[in-house]
């Protein structure tokens, strides 16, 4: 974004924000926040940006267990029972697992490594790892490319070391053969599926992020609650099935 584009953005003068920039000006309070939302700058960087400023934070970090965050934690857990039988997780900024619905049992049960199951559970680890869901997933070559790419992008906004590890972790990772482009040139396609192999079916999903509208907390603003949907009818009936059992 050029200097020009966020000045008019954030409707300020260029002169004004190229001082700023150049340590000439010294911003308020109120100016670092302002220019952090016009970037859409994550609440822990925000907090970072008015240290560096000379103010203090103006988002808290509490534990998602802490009694002030009950009323959306019983809301993630709403979220996740009433979208079963299909799975959804809850996860936290390292893609650690944080919550899962009961749905997500019956996907997991075909991992070797069981140690990749125990707390804390990383799902991108879980997924890629060849001896996690990696050697089930039917299209792990576009899977993973679409797992990292996402990876890749949080890591050019968040820039956290732990993250950027863990790309490299998963880009180490075996890769699978290259089947998708019968997907990409479906023009009645919406979205490119996660196939999944579970004992004789092969289960198609699509998924959704949901993220908290307004949250003034920084580990509540970095929750993401990942939904899976049946792709096709015969995914929807195996699901419901598994319910029944």
């Amino acid at each position: 974004m050029s200097q020009l584009d966020l000045a008019i953005e954030a409707e300020i003068s260029q002169r004004h924000l190229s001082f700023i920039e150049s340590g000439r000006s010294q911003p308020s309070r109120d100016m670092v926040l302002h220019l952090a939302k016009q970037l859409s700058i994550p609440l822990r960087q925000r907090n970072q940006m008015l240290l560096a400023a000379g103010y203090a934070p103006s988002f808290s970090e509490r534990p998602l267990d802490h009694p002030s965050l009950t009323p959306a934690m019983e809301a993630v857990r709403m979220v996740l029972k009433g979208h079963e039988p299909y799975p959804a997780i809850a996860v936290d900024r390292h893609w650690n697992l944080i919550e899962g619905n009961a749905a997500l049992g019956p996907m997991l049960s075909g991992v070797e490594e069981t140690s990749l199951l125990k707390s804390p559970v990383n799902v991108l680890r879980l997924s890629l790892h060849p001896k996690g869901l990696a050697p089930h997933i039917v299209n792990l070559h576009e899977w993973r490319a679409h797992l990292i790419e996402r990876l890749k992008h949080q890591n050019d906004t968040a820039g956290d070391p732990k993250l950027k590890a863990l790309e490299q972790e998963l880009l180490a990772y075996p890769d699978g053969p290259r089947v998708g482009r019968a997907i990409q040139a479906d023009a009645l396609a919406i979205v490119h599926p996660l196939r999944l192999r579970m004992g004789d079916a092969i289960l198609s999903f699509i998924s959704t992020i949901t993220v908290f509208g307004t949250p003034l907390d920084v580990a509540l603003s970095e929750l993401a609650i990942e939904s899976f949907f049946p792709a096709d009818e015969e995914t929807a009936v195996r699901l419901r099935s598994l319910t029944k059992q």
